[in-house]
């Protein structure tokens, strides 16, 4: 036994923690912090890494696709709800958050004041399939980052992103259009599954 590599939970194993639903080949890391168990869905082949924390009590909820790799570090704050459809992923440390406090001081701030005496304003995340967002990146309520965008490290979403298209800086802005070549290896990918031989669950190892 490595003491280094507390390992990963299996769908399993999560099953019977309380999620809302775990598909297929599902991997979590056993290091990561996840509260609101009950309001959480989590689709087929998907593994998240170490050190992420998962916040969906109360009103909050996260609903996780297929295909869907979150790296270590990860912060994902859904008091107003984080969805991510099938291939879409986060790199390590992206933080998304569908609710903040007000920044302007009109308001007090932070959980452990009243919610009379603050401005928190929310709105649900929303992350399109095939989706990707690079290292260290912050998304802010009320985001759609459209289907096929790719937001690059360190960049500062604020609001919604269009279809197909390379994004990077803070605040974020478009640079390019992005291929749609992936569409293809998407439909070679789900035809090979469909193979009476492949119908077991593909390996997270191949998608890490």
């Amino acid at each position: 036994m490595n003491p280094f590599y507390p390992g990963y939970y299996t769908e399993n194993e999560l099953r019977d923690f309380g999620f809302k639903s775990v598909g297929q080949n599902v991997q979590i890391a056993k290091n990561c912090t996840i509260v609101g168990l009950e309001n959480i869905a989590i689709g087929d082949n998907v593994r998240i890494d170490a050190y992420c924390s998962i916040l969906a009590h109360k009103e909050g909820w996260v609903t996780l696709g297929s295909f869907i790799h979150i790296g270590g570090y990860c912060l994902l704050s859904a008091g107003d709800g984080i969805r991510m459809d099938d291939f879409s992923g986060l790199s390590q440390g992206v933080h998304l958050y569908s609710r903040t406090d007000d920044y302007t001081g009109k308001f007090l701030t932070n959980p452990t004041v009243p919610k009379q005496y603050t401005g928190i304003m929310g709105g649900t995340v929303t992350l399109g399939r095939h989706a990707i967002i690079g290292s260290g990146s912050v998304i802010l309520p009320k985001v759609t980052i459209g289907e096929g965008s790719s937001v690059g490290a360190l960049s500062l979403v604020t609001k919604s992103l269009d279809p197909w298209g390379v994004y990077f800086g803070s605040p974020v802005k478009k640079l390019k259009n992005r291929s749609k070549r992936l569409l293809k290896l998407e439909a070679e990918l789900m035809a090979e599954l469909e193979k009476p031989a492949n119908r077991l669950p593909i390996s997270l190892s191949a998608i890490g």
